[in-house]
């Protein structure tokens, strides 16, 4: 609680303190940022009319520090102009609480804030559901859902494209059935694939997140239809709401570590271990945990570029794996037969 005023923050203390929080108290913005540093609150309501260290301030402050930025943070204010509000809000403010307030306007704003924070806590479920659970935590409405109800979905065929590298983005696209594939084409015109996507999952959220064009191009791998949440409405839903910002970026980009560790595999890895990682990569995004094997019906081509070799080294390279009885091949589809031992190989 970061308050100059002595009166209002001992008042407001103690009614927090009644209703069973833990307060921790400062009586400007400078301390306010210690305590927070020192103490790593669930919350921070703080005033924005401060000598020294105003809240804006204070708001900034947090933000710039790792350890404390993701703290929900509540503005405790007489300012009511629009200008104000906004400002906040830009700036990253998760509500606001008019002076003079009763203890019951208080209270509910503490407990709505710290009941939202604790649901992000939780595991969010995967692609669109998870998005929509993050929004309707926030925004307590249905956002994404409207987004895609109404409009026209789109399906590609096999081997489709869906956007190309260089092209500026459209629009969000979210997987309703299919799979798609992006990838990267060297000057020789070589392909490696950057990714692979499942029902459920959101591709060419990068080129937005960034305002840049597309960084690879994105194919159908086998009869796919897709959403296209329009670029207009993804960026007014996370500049509106800058907790659905921080949050769903961080989501999106949960797949950079396994992408650093897929190129360190394809750089310095062997023929043999790079395409047991290729097999056991479409085990991860395709795989049921209900079968007690997968199988994999894709063309070589394609498992070359996820493997980083040419078509005819991995055709070898499946075949000493059908020796050694690790997988098995009838009719083009590949079923792995010893999972342990391809997770195992010897680079």
């Amino acid at each position: 609680m970061i308050e100059d005023n002595d009166g209002i923050r001992e008042n407001t203390a103690e009614i927090l303190e009644l209703a069973n929080y833990e307060v921790i108290v400062a009586e400007n913005g400078k301390k306010g940022v210690e305590q927070a540093l020192q103490h790593t609150p669930d919350l921070i309501i703080c005033d924005i009319m401060m000598p020294g260290l105003d809240g804006y301030g204070v708001l900034h402050a947090i933000h710039k520090n790792d350890a404390i930025n993701n703290i929900p943070f509540i503005f405790l204010t007489a300012k009511t102009e629009r200008g104000d509000f906004r400002k906040g809000m830009e700036l990253g403010a998760d509500d606001y609480i008019t002076k003079p307030f009763n203890g019951t306007e208080l209270l509910n704003a503490v407990d709505s804030r710290l009941k939202k924070i604790g649901l992000l806590k939780q595991a969010l479920a995967p692609g669109l559901e998870g998005v929509q659970q993050l929004i309707n935590t926030f925004a307590g409405t249905n956002v994404l859902q409207s987004f895609t109800e109404g409009r026209n979905t789109n399906n590609y065929k096999k081997k489709q494209t869906i956007y190309s590298e260089g092209n500026h983005p459209h629009g969000l696209f979210f997987v309703i059935s299919g799979k798609v594939k992006t990838y990267k084409t060297n000057d020789n015109g070589k392909e490696l694939v950057t990714d692979l996507f499942n029902a459920g999952d959101f591709l060419g959220y990068n080129a937005l997140l960034q305002e840049s064009v597309y960084s690879d191009t994105a194919d159908a791998l086998e009869e796919t239809e897709l959403a296209l949440i329009p670029k207009e409405d993804f960026i007014q839903l996370v500049h509106n709401n800058p907790g659905i910002a921080r949050t769903f970026i961080r989501m999106l980009a949960g797949n950079v570590a396994d992408k650093e560790n897929q190129l360190l595999g394809l750089a310095y890895n062997s023929l043999r271990k790079k395409v047991a990682d290729a097999i056991l990569l479409l085990q991860k995004k395709y795989g049921s945990n209900m079968r007690e094997t997968f199988q994999i019906d894709i063309s070589r081509e394609n498992l070359a570029m996820v493997a980083g070799t040419a078509t005819e080294s991995l055709i070898r390279t499946l075949s000493d794996f059908r020796n050694e009885k690790l997988i098995d091949i009838k009719e083009g589809v590949i079923t792995i037969v010893n999972q342990k031992k391809l997770e195992n190989l010897l680079n």
